[in-house]
């Protein structure tokens, strides 16, 4: 559970995002998390890394949150989304990088008091 009590995690139930759901993904991106994307949350759309059609969990373990251009890209082109320790990274096809090394977004570092 989020905070409020909203559900993370509601399976199968729904293939919309609820919007604790929606604020945890944004929380923990900041916005589009597209290696230099930058985009705010308010641009931003959730994306289901396993398809919610195929299956695919409404979670927060299942989620990224990325732009518009971005989310048609993961769905037409060769790029992959795979979230790694709960953070997400991104697989560039082949014509890319023939190894498929995944990227991720820079992550705002915490500063000591």
């Amino acid at each position: 559970m989020g905070a409020k009590g909203q559900p993370l995690d509601v399976g199968r139930a729904t293939r919309t995002i609820p919007d604790g759901l929606r604020r945890a993904v944004a929380a923990r991106g900041g916005g589009c998390e597209y290696p230099g994307c930058g985009r705010p949350p308010s641009w931003c759309e959730v994306h289901h890394i396993v398809p919610w059609q195929e299956g695919g969990e409404t979670a927060i373990h299942n989620s990224v949150m990325i732009c518009r251009v971005h989310h048609r890209l993961l769905h037409h082109s060769e790029w992959v989304v795979q979230l790694s320790d709960g953070l997400p990274e991104f697989i560039p096809p082949m014509w890319i990088d023939p190894q498929r090394r995944p990227r991720a977004a820079p992550r705002p570092h915490a500063h000591a008091c």
